[in-house]
Formats: structure tokens, C-alpha cells, sequence
């Protein structure tokens, strides 16, 4: 019985196939090529159904009889632990060994183990070691995989976890807002290294290069005509940041970035300064922060004078002592970039990471500067490639404060007092 009905239904399946194969024969063109972008789409749909499902269920679990062919599972706790000298941990990890476990000790709350018996999770120092590794030298999560015995899969997700747990464990000590204590030390900084008075910071912006989806292609293209994110920093005379906005568009123009970030938010409520203001040149007179031409004339931010014929001596030596004192910012970002070169090319990075790795980079440096690792200067090798030009739009007349004139004179008629050229 089970015979025939198996014959039954396999005559059946053949007559319906030729059915099909008749009916596709009268197709015409615009019907085939309808049902075919249908086919794709639903085939489309259901390969994303399935990687988003894989993705939720990655871990940094690893499985040793799954990769037969990494050899290097023991490398880190053989050669690292054990062999790797003073320069050998600078230069792979970008700071020395008590740094690399200082932060450990630091982010232990946050990457706390949540291993079972069956899958055992890594270490949680081979975890920071596997994601500095990556920020550090940019290297793919395929090529980096093999070093440290992982799937790529775990590469990516040490890159994650151990990101978020530097911003929420790292950035209330290395990256927030100065108190009234520390705002007076910055000036001070400023005025005996830099040379400019009642100054707390310089302000800049960074542009990242990026593959953006698609989709957002256009809205990604800065006015150079490649694609990025746009990041809005601010450092003290030491170069260690203090604000940081990121993961703008890299359409949008300095002035919209800074009128969008929280930076003005706090400047025009008035915690930048002290209350009341302190005395500068006989008047009470805001902090200032020192910005290029793409930002607006602020009674709290100083650009340049426009370069022209007209300028008097007071104003190029104001020209010349803020550029010089800004250069502090610039050096800043070579340094981020030169140490964590994530920053130089972020191809594995999503879109919806990309803020948070950005901000633990900018902790990480803080990190590494206030603990006085050495910085190789070799690194600074292909930070700047010509080929990507930095976009330079000009601040909106719009947005200039007319008060903020007088406060330009004042830094003028400082330097013209002090005699220092």
C-alpha cells in the first residue's frame, strides 16, 4: 500500500512540474522578470532573517574543536604573558604592561565571565588584549582571529563588549565635564604652555572615513566628496579631551555639529566658566575655547581674524598666538589616530557602533596619556593621506555673536601689552 500511494504521488509531483514548465513557457518577459526580483527578495530576506539570528546568538564563547586549523589558542598566555617585553607591548597594544592591566582591573565589573559547562567563555584580559589588538592596528577580524585562537566572529565581539565597557566603566573618570578646580588648572596650563590667556580648551572637528550603507550614501558625503563620520572634540592644554560629540553625518558643517551638540548646550547655560565670570583685562569675561574659521564667533569660542590686506599688526599677532595655541588639538588627533588606527578606516564597524568605539578610543588616549606612555612617532606614518583633504566650510554669518568683537580686542590688546610675539 505504501508502495503504490509513493508511486501516486510521485506521478503526480511529474504532472504538475510539466504544468509548471508549460505555464513558464507562455511567460513573457515582464511577467519572468517580476517573478524573479520576487524570488531574490524573499531569498534576500530570508538569508538577513538568518544572520541577524546568528548574531544574536554570538558570544565570546570559543570552541576548540570547531577551528582545527587555529594553532594559537595557548599564543596569548605562552608568548604574551610570558615572553612580551616593554616595546613589545607598546607597539602591539599601544601602551605598557601595567596600563593594559589597569584597565583590565578597571573594566572587570563590566566583562564580568558568563561561561557553562559546555561553552566556556575567554579570559577577560584576552578579551581587552583581542580588542586593542584590533584598534590598535586595524587589522580584519579573519586576519586577527588566527593570532589569538578565536573564531572571527569573537574578534568582532571583544571589539563590542570591551568598547561599551570602556565608555560606561572609563569615561566618568578620563572624559567628562571639568569641575571649577580643574577649569582653573586648564588655564593656567594654557597661558604658560601656549601662551593664551583665560583659555580652557580648542575645539576641532575629525573626520573618519567609512563605507555607509546605500541608503544613506548621500547623506555621508562630506564636501570633499568622500564618506565619513564627523566627531567634535575639545582638549585642554595637554591635549587630553574633555567633550567629545561623534558620529554625525559627514555632510553636516562644523557650525551644525557644534549648535547640535552638547558642548553648546553647556556654554549657553553658563557651565563653562565660573559664576560669576572671572576678571580678565579689568572686565568679567567668559572662559574661551579657541576654534578655527568653521566655527562662529562666540563670546565663549575665538577664531582668527579673516586673512586680508587690511589686518592691523594687533590682529596677526592674535592670528598667530591663537593658530599656535589651536595646534594643540591638532596634535591631538594625530596622536588618537596614529595609536588607534580604527580611526584611520573603519570598514568592519557598523554604523550603530561606530559612536561608541569612537568615544573608547578617545577614553583609551586619555587613558595612555595620563599615565605617561610613550608615544612611538613612527606611528604617525600614513595618518594623513593626501588623498582624503580635510572639508573647511566657513561658519554662517548668521550664527556670529556681534559682542563677542570686544572680546577679540581684549585678547588683542593683551598681547599687545605683554610683548610677546
Amino acid at each position: 500500500m505504501r508502495e503504490r500511494l509513493l508511486v501516486l504521488l510521485c506521478a503526480l509531483a511529474r504532472r504538475a512540474g510539466g504544468r509548471r514548465r508549460a505555464m513558464a513557457g507562455r511567460w513573457d518577459g515582464p511577467q519572468r522578470r517580476a517573478w524573479i526580483r520576487h524570488y531574490y527578495s524573499q531569498r534576500q530576506k530570508r538569508l538577513m532573517t538568518l544572520l541577524i539570528a546568528r548574531r544574536r546568538r554570538t558570544s565570546c564563547y570559543f570552541y576548540p574543536r570547531a577551528w582545527p586549523s587555529l594553532q594559537s589558542a595557548d599564543w596569548w598566555e605562552r608568548v604574551v604573558l610570558k615572553e612580551f617585553g616593554p616595546q613589545d607591548w607598546l607597539e602591539k597594544f599601544r601602551m605598557s604592561r601595567e596600563t593594559f592591566f589597569y584597565i583590565c582591573n578597571r573594566l572587570r565589573p563590566g566583562l564580568a565571565p558568563h561561561s557553562s559547562h559546555f561553552h566556556p567563555t575567554l579570559p577577560m584580559e584576552k578579551r581587552v588584549a583581542v580588542a586593542l589588538w584590533h584598534l590598535a592596528t586595524n587589522v580584519e577580524y579573519q586576519t586577527l582571529s588566527p593570532l589569538f585562537g578565536v573564531g572571527p566572529s569573537t574578534v568582532q565581539t571583544c571589539v563590542r563588549e570591551v568598547s561599551y565597557a570602556v565608555v560606561l566603566l572609563l569615561k566618568p573618570l578620563y572624559l567628562r565635564l571639568p569641575d571649577e578646580k580643574e577649569l582653573e588648572n586648564m588655564v593656567r596650563i594654557f597661558r604658560t604652555r601656549w601662551g593664551f590667556p583665560h583659555c580652557i580648551g580648542a575645539l576641532d572637528s575629525l573626520h573618519i572615513p567609512i563605507n555607509p550603507p546605500l541608503r544613506l550614501s548621500a547623506d555621508y558625503c562630506n564636501g570633499q566628496g568622500w564618506h565619513s563620520i564627523l566627531t567634535q572634540a575639545t582638549v585642554d592644554g595637554l591635549g587630553q579631551f574633555w567633550d567629545v560629540s561623534t558620529a554625525f553625518p559627514g555632510s553636516m558643517e562644523n557650525s551644525a555639529v557644534l549648535e547640535s551638540s552638547s558642548l553648546w548646550m553647556l556654554a549657553k547655560e553658563g557651565r563653562l566658566c565660573p559664576n560669576p565670570p572671572k576678571d580678565f583685562m579689568g572686565k568679567a569675561q567668559k572662559y574661551v575655547l579657541l576654534g578655527d574659521a568653521t566655527y562662529p564667533l562666540q563670546d565663549w569660542i575665538l577664531k582668527p581674524y579673516q586673512e586680508d590686506e587690511s589686518l592691523t599688526q594687533r590682529q596677526l599677532q592674535f592670528n598667530y598666538r591663537l593658530k599656535r595655541a589651536h595646534s594643540v588639538i591638532e596634535n591631538a588627533f594625530l596622536r588618537l589616530k596614529a595609536r588607534w588606527q580604527i580611526l584611520l578606516k573603519c570598514d568592519d564597524c557598523s554604523l550603530e557602533l561606530l559612536p561608541t568605539l569612537v568615544l573608547a578610543c578617545c577614553i583609551l588616549h586619555n587613558v595612555c596619556e595620563a599615565h605617561d606612555n610613550p608615544f612611538n612617532e613612527e606611528w604617525l606614518e600614513g595618518t594623513e593621506p593626501t588623498e582624503l583633504p580635510k572639508p573647511c566650510q566657513p561658519a554662517p554669518a548668521a550664527m556670529e555673536d556681534g559682542r563677542a568683537e570686544q572680546v577679540r580686542e581684549l585678547m588683542c590688546q593683551y598681547f599687545e601689552n605683554c610683548g610677546e610675539g
